[in-house]
């Protein structure tokens, strides 16, 4: 009997420490699992640069004419982009085609954004005493750029191709006109040849003839970039020029391109 009864207390005990086991169990909450970490931002938007080709699309012609007054009331797109561009320099892991569209387009956007800071104006050379092209404006990745910066220590020496001549804008007439769409990886190489292309076949900018042509001053500023003229020129021009051709430079109009 003795031994029964004791059998009897280990059993409700055991029941009742299983009951109070599941009770708490039911009461505790489950553990809530910290959030998934945010994934790591990209530069894949940077490198389309989607926001400056909206812009271009909206406020340059198709002859490189901008519209600076309408440009005017988008300052604050403008400056989420370059905000972009100066967040996401180029890295290494971009191929060359992505850093030299990146550079592009940061010259000419900033290049509007000196316009558009001072505008209304008739030339971009009234700025900073004539030579706006060397004033550390610009900001990118923590360092601090002016456009001539810009173009001759990194697009020309890092870059060597001459095309980039046509593909940079400074904001005057007899610039080769601004692109209406952003330059990328992917469209680099066609448009720096349609460019190239355009702007040496163009008479408002060079004339043409088998004897003798009258060219762009860009052609005697950077006559290091393109080495023997008259066969850069022939590489892109419809009209050859004869060896024996002469060569003049027109002269240069800096009224600004609107």
């Amino acid at each position: 009997m003795i031994a029964t009864i004791s059998a009897f207390r280990q059993f409700m005990l055991l029941a009742g420490f299983l009951l109070l086991a599941c009770s708490n169990s039911a009461q505790t909450p489950p553990a809530i699992l910290p959030a998934p970490a945010a994934p790591a931002p990209t530069t894949t938007a940077i490198r389309q640069h989607a926001a400056w080709n909206a812009l271009l699309a909206k406020y340059v012609s198709n002859t490189g004419r901008v519209n600076y007054r309408k440009f005017d009331k988008e300052q604050a797109a403008l400056d989420a982009y370059l905000k972009e561009l100066s967040d996401n320099p180029p890295a290494d892991n971009w191929s060359r085609a992505e850093k030299m569209a990146y550079w592009i387009n940061a010259y000419n956007a900033f290049t509007i954004d000196l316009i558009l800071d001072n505008y209304p104006l008739n030339s971009i050379r009234w700025l900073d005493q004539g030579k706006p092209w060397d004033v550390q404006r610009i900001r990118l990745g923590g360092k601090n750029y002016s456009l001539n910066q810009i173009e001759n220590e990194i697009l020309r020496p890092q870059f060597n191709d001459a095309r980039i001549h046509f593909a940079i804008n400074c904001a005057a007439r007899s610039c080769p006109p601004l692109l209406n769409q952003a330059y990328t990886a992917d469209n680099l190489e066609r448009l720096l040849a349609q460019r190239t292309r355009q702007f040496i076949n163009n008479p408002q900018y060079n004339t043409l003839a088998a004897n003798q042509a009258t060219v762009s001053k860009i052609f005697e500023w950077y006559a290091a970039d393109f080495g023997d003229l008259k066969a850069f020129l022939n590489t892109y021009a419809d009209t050859k020029l004869e060896a024996t051709a002469t060569l003049n430079f027109a002269e240069y109009n800096w009224d600004l391109n609107q």
